[in-house]
C-alpha cells in the first residue's frame, strides 16, 4: 500500500500526528530523518496565522532539510479566514495543507473549531470548500468518528469532503466525548474507508510497531498515524514502518548515541525558540526521554536552569549510564 497525494508520494505511509505544542520543527526535523511518510506540523490556528505573530507563524515553519513534503495543519471556525490562512502558509513552503477536525480539547471545540465541526457538516464543508478553493495543493482532513456514540458521521463527511477536492482523510478512532479514554475502534474506521475513494489513515493512541499491523488490518486502512508513541522516541515510526512494510529497521541509539541524540534535539529547540522559552518548553522532552530509557536525574533536568548544566546532565543520565 501507498499513499499518494497528487504529485507526492508518502512512503513509508506512516505519518506523524499534528501534536500542539509538540511537533514544532526541531521534532519534526528529528522524526523525519529516522524515516516517515509525513510529519506535520502542530495545530495553527488560522485567526493568529492572520496576525503575523511571530511565536504563530513559527509552527508553521517548515525547513526538514530533506526531500520530503512539509504538512501544516490550520484550525479554524470561518471560511475566509482559513482560505487566508491556507495561502500564506503556502507561501510559506507547505506543500500540504492539513484542516483539524479532531481536536477534542474543550479551549478548541468551545470556540466551534476542531471536532465541534463534525456537530454541523454543512459549516465544515464550507470551510474545506474555502482551502482546497484557495490553494494549488493537497488538502488533507484529520477527524474523529463523530461527536459521540449517538451521531457517528465520519463516513457521511469523508464522501462530501471527497467531492469538495480531500485528497486524504485520517480518522481517530474515537469520538469526541471519548477524548483519549478506551481503545480506538479500528474497525468503525473501515466504514470511513468504504464511504469514499480516497486514501484513509488511521489513528489510535495505542499504535506501536507490536499493533500497527492489526490496526491496519482492522481498519482497512492505507496508513497509520502515530501521536503520542513518538514522544521521547522520535525513531518509533520507523519502527511500526518495519514491523508494517520491511523497510529497514531504525538504528535505535542506546548510550552515547542516545544522548547525543537528546543533546541535539535539546539544542535545536534552545536555538529555535531562544534560550529563555526554549529551555522550559525543552523539559517535557527530556522527560519522555528520559522516562523511556529509564534514566536517572530526570528531576534535576526538569529544574536546571542553563543550558551548560542541562547538556551535562543528559551526558551523565543516557551516556555514562549505559557505560557504566
Amino acid at each position: 500500500m501507498t499513499i499518494t497525494l497528487d504529485t507526492f508520494r508518502l512512503w513509508p505511509p506512516v505519518l506523524l500526528a499534528p501534536m500542539a505544542g509538540i511537533t514544532d520543527l526541531p521534532f519534526r526535523r528529528i522524526v523525519a530523518r529516522f524515516g516517515a511518510g509525513l510529519v506535520v506540523s502542530e495545530m495553527v490556528a488560522s485567526g493568529e496565522m492572520l496576525t503575523a505573530k511571530p511565536s504563530v507563524r513559527a509552527k508553521a515553519r517548515t525547513e526538514l532539510g530533506l526531500d520530503m513534503a512539509a504538512s501544516v495543519q490550520l484550525a479554524g471556525r470561518e471560511a475566509q479566514p482559513m482560505a487566508e490562512a491556507a495561502r500564506m502558509v503556502a507561501d510559506m513552503g507547505a506543500k500540504i495543507v492539513d484542516i483539524n477536525m479532531g481536536c477534542p480539547a474543550k479551549k478548541v471545540t468551545g470556540g466551534y473549531s476542531g471536532a465541534a465541526l463534525m456537530r454541523d457538516p454543512d459549516h465544515a464543508l464550507r470551510l474545506i470548500e474555502a482551502v482546497t478553493g484557495a490553494v494549488d495543493l493537497p488538502v488533507t482532513l484529520k477527524m474523529r468518528l463523530g461527536w459521540d456514540s449517538d451521531s457517528l458521521n465520519a463516513p457521511e463527511i469523508a464522501r462530501r469532503a471527497e467531492a469538495a477536492g480531500v485528497k486524504m482523510i485520517v480518522i481517530h478512532g474515537r469520538t469526541r466525548m471519548q477524548f483519549y479514554k478506551g481503545t480506538a475502534d479500528w474497525a468503525a474506521i473501515r466504514a470511513v474507508r468504504v464511504a469514499s475513494a480516497i486514501r484513509v489513515g488511521a489513528k489510535g493512541a495505542e499504535t506501536t510497531p507490536a499493533s500497527a499491523p492489526a490496526a491496519l488490518r482492522a481498519s482497512g486502512a492505507a496508513g497509520v498515524m502515530v501521536g503520542r508513541g513518538a514522544q521521547g522516541a522520535p525513531w518509533v515510526l520507523a519502527e511500526i514502518a518495519h514491523a508494517i512494510h520491511g523497510t529497514p529497521a531504525p538504528a535505535i541509539p542506546e548510550g552515547d548515541a542516545l544522548a547525543d541524540l537528546v543533546a541535539e534535539h535539546y539544542e535545536s529547540i534552545l536555538s529555535f525558540y531562544g534560550a529563555d522559552l526554549g529551555l522550559r518548553l525543552a523539559r517535557k522532552h527530556l522527560g519522555w526521554y528520559a522516562e523511556r530509557a529509564g534514566a536517572p536525574l530526570r528531576a534535576e533536568m526538569m529544574v536546571s536552569s542553563t543550558a551548560q548544566e542541562t547538556l551535562g546532565l543528559i551526558r551523565r543520565a543516557f551516556g555514562e549510564r549505559i557505560a557504566a
